[in-house]
């Protein structure tokens, strides 16, 4: 875990509420010159705190708006079976994301798709065609709501 002092914790929180947050806006939110802003932001990169910036989009006005959470469970659990899978569905236009899990869920496929049909066909069509899939059970998402900003689990004083 990378050591964070409070002015790193108060870049981050600036940063994961908009990562087009110009430097001179970052270091004016944290009362900071420009230079000590942009040090530290390069500083969080290199010691790999800061891994990139994306862009958040609206599913609903690309055409995907509806929303699953898809268990999956593998037969048989070997790492080569689950490997292969997880290779797989991470490549289909449909998939979101995936948390492989522990439990009587081997998978997690957050999915998004135009329609209720679609999410049907992703089910049926797509992943039961798959000879190691054992059991699928999907959960409609009616809203998903995130946080913006995650803060560190421990933070330093700053020294000055």
């Amino acid at each position: 875990m990378a050591e964070l002092d409070e002015l790193d914790a108060a870049i981050l929180g600036v940063l994961q509420r908009d990562a087009r947050t110009t430097n001179r806006d970052v270091a004016a939110s944290v009362g900071v010159a420009p230079t000590t802003a942009l040090e530290r932001t390069r500083a969080l990169r290199e010691r790999g705190v800061i891994t990139g910036a994306s862009l958040d989009l609206d599913l609903a006005q690309i055409g995907r708006p509806v929303q699953a959470l898809v268990s999956v469970r593998i037969r048989p659990p070997s790492r080569k079976v689950i490997e292969a899978f997880q290779n797989w569905v991470v490549t289909l236009p449909e998939t979101l994301g995936l948390f492989v899990t522990s439990g009587d869920q081997d998978f997690i496929i957050q999915v998004a798709v135009p329609d209720n049909d679609a999410l049907y066909a992703f089910v049926i069509d797509k992943l039961t065609s798959r000879p190691e899939l054992a059991d699928v059970r999907t959960s409609v998402v009616y809203e998903h709501v995130r946080r913006k900003a995650v803060a560190p689990a421990s933070v330093r004083p700053r020294q000055r």
